[in-house]
Order: structure tokens, then sequence, then C-alpha cells
């Protein structure tokens, strides 16, 4: 049975009344389920999904078990469709959809807010304080699935030059390091230090280049992840976490960086993206959990240093980032380690939640622009 078609570069092909859906029970497995298909209502968007990528927050806050967080009652997953990092095709808009349509690639942000409060209104939707606050895969559906319904106001354009997986990384990796470089306000003045090699600290030395810096440094304990960091050819320079700081300070002539990031999430990882800052130096605090410990007087106060925190980015930064990266020349799918198809769902998990190297995404079974 079909009720709908969806216009291809190659004609109209039929929207099936079902599709698959992947959802976590929280003991660590993955299940693929057969769902009805949503259809869009006034402002929404129906996707094909093009990739969908596995974010490192699913696995601790909902792949293992499901648990809570600040602001949240109970669990904050809430049974739906999980994946929050999707991009995909329309296929199609509901009424008074204006800005996008039939045949359009598209990243979407991960959460649907209010559009009222202020952090909405200035497009910093992650930080809605309004009640229908969102997040797709988390308390809506989400991306791993054939399809996606959406709204429009979290959506962006996915450049011509850029593919699925390119957006499914921007989609959420990409854009928390990014917003948590532009704090830094990066720049060809500055060597730049990213602390935590997984997806995201990969996202920051690839956005750290391409916003001018001149050179970048890596650290990780993992001997793997740091293996593949350095194939990838994104760093100056990569070490282990033993006796770090002589090596930062010979590479950099004994100043410290003058920006540096923290993409670990651990104390030890934020321990030391501070206590390797140079004099003066900003230092940005992008990964989730964890505790911050330091020393105040001679870590902080003497050596003038700034901290910035942020979470994700803002709707408007996501597209501007996206410009910004095929200006550059850059393509966020080079971080990828792992590509499998939904039906592999589980196996994409446990890869995730391993000892994996790079990221891992779901993609579709088809090439969505040629199909």
């Amino acid at each position: 049975m079909t009720r709908r078609t969806e216009t291809t570069s190659m004609g109209s092909t039929a929207i099936p009344a079902t599709m698959r859906g992947v959802y976590l029970p929280g003991d660590s497995t993955a299940v693929v389920r057969e769902i009805p298909v949503p259809e869009p209502g006034p402002g929404q968007l129906l996707l094909r999904v093009g990739a969908s990528g596995i974010c490192g927050s699913d696995i601790g806050y909902i792949y293992r078990e499901h648990k809570s967080h600040r602001g949240v009652d109970g669990p904050a997953y809430q049974g739906v469709v999980t994946g929050h990092e999707p991009s995909g095709r329309v296929v199609a808009a509901g009424p008074g959809v204006r800005q996008f349509g039939v045949g359009d690639r598209v990243i979407v942000y991960h959460i649907a807010g209010c559009m009222n409060c202020d952090n909405c209104r200035r497009g910093y939707q992650i930080s809605c304080t309004g009640a229908s606050r969102a997040s797709y895969g988390w308390q809506r559906d989400g991306g791993n699935a054939d399809y996606i319904l959406v709204e429009e106001t979290t959506c962006i354009r996915l450049p011509d030059e850029l593919s699925y997986v390119d957006g499914a990384l921007i989609a959420c990796g990409f854009g928390t390091a990014y917003e948590g470089l532009r704090r830094l306000a990066v720049s060809g003045e500055d060597d730049l230090l990213v602390v935590g090699l997984g997806p995201v600290g990969l996202a920051a030395a690839m956005i750290g280049r391409g916003m001018g810096a001149r050179r970048i440094i890596g650290v990780e304990p993992s001997e793997q992840r740091r293996s593949w960091a350095e194939g990838l050819d994104l760093f100056d320079a990569t070490v282990g976490v033993e006796a770090p700081g002589e090596v930062i300070a010979d590479l950099t002539g004994g100043r410290g960086a003058s920006t540096t990031i923290d993409c670990s999430g651990s104390r030890a990882g934020r321990s030391t993206a501070i206590e390797n800052a140079a004099e003066w130096g900003r230092v940005s605090l992008v990964g989730e959990g964890g505790t911050l410990e330091t020393e105040v007087s001679d870590t902080l106060l003497h050596k003038q240093l700034t901290l910035f925190a942020s979470w994700v980015t803002s709707v408007p930064a996501m597209a501007q980032l996206a410009d910004n990266l095929v200006r550059w020349g850059s393509r966020p799918e080079k971080i990828v380690s792992d590509r499998l198809p939904l039906a592999e769902a589980d196996a994409a998990y446990r890869m995730a939640a391993g000892a994996g190297t790079g990221k891992v995404v779901l993609v579709a079974d088809t090439d969505l622009d040629a199909s």
C-alpha cells in the first residue's frame, strides 16, 4: 500500500506507508522496528534520510541505560526513534512551509524549540526555555530511520558540494566544535591545542585549520585513536597523556597554546587544556560530563586566562559552518571510520560504544540524489 509520491532526479517514486526505525531499549542493544511513515503538518517537512550519525551522548545516556540530566524529570530518552544527527532530502512539505521544497537537501538541527523565548529567537534552540522543547532522537522521533518528520525551523540547506554524511556530522559534532572555536576567535595568530581526539576533537582540528590556526596539537590517551588521528593529516603533532606539558611546551617555544579546547569531557582532559594554555590564553570547554578541578591562582588568575563553555551551536552558526566548510575545501566525512546500513544498527552502536577510532554513521541503502 502506498499513499504519496516523492519526486527525484529520476522521476517519481512511491513513499511507502511504513518504514524502519531504530530504538534503544537501554540494555546495550539497538532494535529495528517497522513503523508508519508520518505525514507533515503545518510548518513541517518529511525527509528521506541520507545519513545519520551516532553521537557519544547517545551511548552515555540512552544506549547503555536510560539516564536523565539537569532540567529533565525522569529519563531524557522517551522511547522514540533514535538519532539526532540526520541529513536528508525533502520528499513532502506541509502547509505553510516557505523556505524549503521537495528535492531540497537539508541538515537537521537537533532541537525543536518553542521559537518564542529569547534563546530560540537568537537561534540557540538547544537552550530553549519553552515547554515545547524537544530533541530529535530523545523526546521526538529522530533520524535513525528511513524517513524523519522535522520542523522547517530546524533545517538548514546542505550545500551541493557536501554529502549527506558531511551533513550528518555538521548536525551535531562539527557544530559543537565550531561554536567552541568561534568563542575562542581562533585565527592565524594562534596555536590550537585539542584535547580528546574522538569525533568532536577531530572536527575541532579540521575547523581550526580552516579558521587559520598556525599549529594544531592533539592530546589523546588512546594509542589507537591517536594513530587514526595522525593518519587524517589534521594535526601538526599528537601526544599521549604522559608528560604532555613537556611536549606541548617544546612545540610552542615554552609558551603553551594561545587557544585550547577540551573535547574529552573528563576532569583530566579539562586540566590538560587549562594547564597548557599560554598566558592570556583562551580555553573552550565543549565535552559533556565529568567535573572541573583546577588550581586557581597560578593556573587561572596569574595567567590571565579566559574560559568559555558552550553547548552545541545555533542554527545560523550551523548554516555558516556548512558554507565555510565548502569555502575551506574541507569534508567532515573524512573522520568517518565506519558506515553501516540501517539494518545493521545494532552492530553500528556496538562499534560506537566500543574502542572505536573515528565516527560511526548509518547511511541510506541507496543514493538519494540518484534514486
